[in-house]
């Protein structure tokens, strides 16, 4: 009842982090009965290829086998050398058909799963050798669908094997019959007719559990809804990490514009709510850019540190409002402001001329701004 329950509650696709954790734990889909079908396919294809050389190993085995010398038998330390070389002989003819097994065993699961290799897969645990354990995976839902897979891949391949011995029980029979060199040929095509019609059984096999295995892959890597909000937190961050973060930088990013302040060449205030700092330099910029915003308190504090540095204040509202609204931090002014800003720094200049020939500073201008860039006006209307 609770594997079902928790079935249920498994409604999410997996998330690419939890298959990349899966994965590198070594839980990867796995066909075997796609591994047998690879491994018996290679075989066969190396039997067949290397048919010549192996019947000539295996008939010049068999005749010195067969060629002992009497006084050889006799001693049983000659034996047991004759016995190891014989042995050496045939592996090394059969070595082969071996290794193109044993590296089909290793690249079929890369079908699959790709190249995957975990060592925490190889490390041991000791809930393995839980026997309770054991039997509750044996008995579980999954343990019972693998048990009749398993049960109905028997019976098939054992029909089909029970069927090729009955059809070639009379080549087999023959085989004593017939000369030695015919005979080992003979032999070997009986295997690899055999093989062949065993490994077809099994690469149908393979390609119907492939896609169970697929199947169930999926399914059993499923999430539920909130590990999939657990999962989202961590990976994004927890709400109040990502706030808390942000205001960090936000802390930050004042404190950079902030020592910007002084460098400006002028402020526009409105005058209480808005103060937007102006730099220009013709030698390096195209238009005047803004080294500092804000509102309120943040206007106060520009206003302050301006003062404080005798950089010139200009009260144009709507100028402030427009260039508030219009600009971004360290960004250069619009040209629709060009005109407007180019008076406020004509006025600058001349104040900074007035003041460095002890002259009456000159009046404050009264730019004109259109009223569709400011955002008081433009609220009103």
């Amino acid at each position: 009842m609770a594997e079902r329950d928790d079935a249920q509650e498994r409604s999410e696709q997996a998330s690419q982090k939890r298959l990349r954790e899966a994965r590198e734990k070594g839980d990867v889909p796995r066909s075997r009965d796609l591994t047998a079908a690879a491994v018996t396919c290679a075989a066969i294809a190396a039997l067949l290829m290397s048919r010549g050389h192996i019947g000539s190993a295996f008939r010049a085995l068999m005749h010195d086998g067969l060629d002992l010398p009497r006084a050889a038998l006799d001693d049983p330390a000659n034996m047991a050398t004759a016995l190891r070389a014989m042995a050496l002989r045939g592996f090394m003819a059969a070595a082969p058909v071996l290794g193109v097994a044993a590296l089909a065993a290793l690249l079929a699961p890369m079908a699959l799963a790709g190249v995957t290799f975990s060592s925490e897969a190889l490390g041991f645990k000791g809930e393995r050798l839980d026997p309770l354990a054991g039997l509750g995976r044996i008995f579980s839902s999954r343990g019972l669908v693998e048990l009749g897979k398993a049960l109905l891949k028997f019976t098939i391949a054992g029909a089909v094997t029970g069927a090729l011995l009955w059809q070639a029980m009379p080549g087999f029979l023959r085989l004593g019959a017939e000369p030695l060199a015919g005979g080992v040929g003979h032999a070997l095509d009986l295997i690899a007719h055999a093989a062949a019609v065993l490994a077809g059984t099994l690469l149908v096999l393979g390609a119907l559990d492939v896609p169970w295995q697929l199947y169930d892959y999926a399914k059993r890597m499923r999430m539920t809804r909130e590990e999939l909000k657990e999962e989202f937190k961590e990976t994004e961050g927890r709400p109040e990490v990502k706030q808390r973060i942000r205001q960090v930088q936000q802390q930050m990013a004042r404190k950079r514009m902030m020592q910007e302040v002084p460098r400006a060449d002028v402020v526009v205030t409105n005058p209480t709510h808005y103060a937007v700092a102006l730099r220009y330099d013709d030698a390096r910029m195209r238009a005047p850019q803004v080294v500092a915003k804000g509102v309120d308190l943040m206007a106060q504090q520009i206003r302050a540190i301006a003062a404080a540095h005798g950089i010139p204040q200009l009260e144009a509202p709507p100028l402030a409002r427009a260039l508030y609204a219009s600009t971004t931090l360290g960004g250069e002014i619009p040209a629709t402001l060009y005109v407007a800003v180019a008076e406020v720094m004509s006025w600058v200049f001349r104040l900074r001329r007035a003041g460095a020939n002890g002259d009456d500073a000159p009046v404050p201008p009264q730019p004109d701004v259109d009223p569709a860039l400011d955002p008081l006006t433009a609220t009103e209307e």
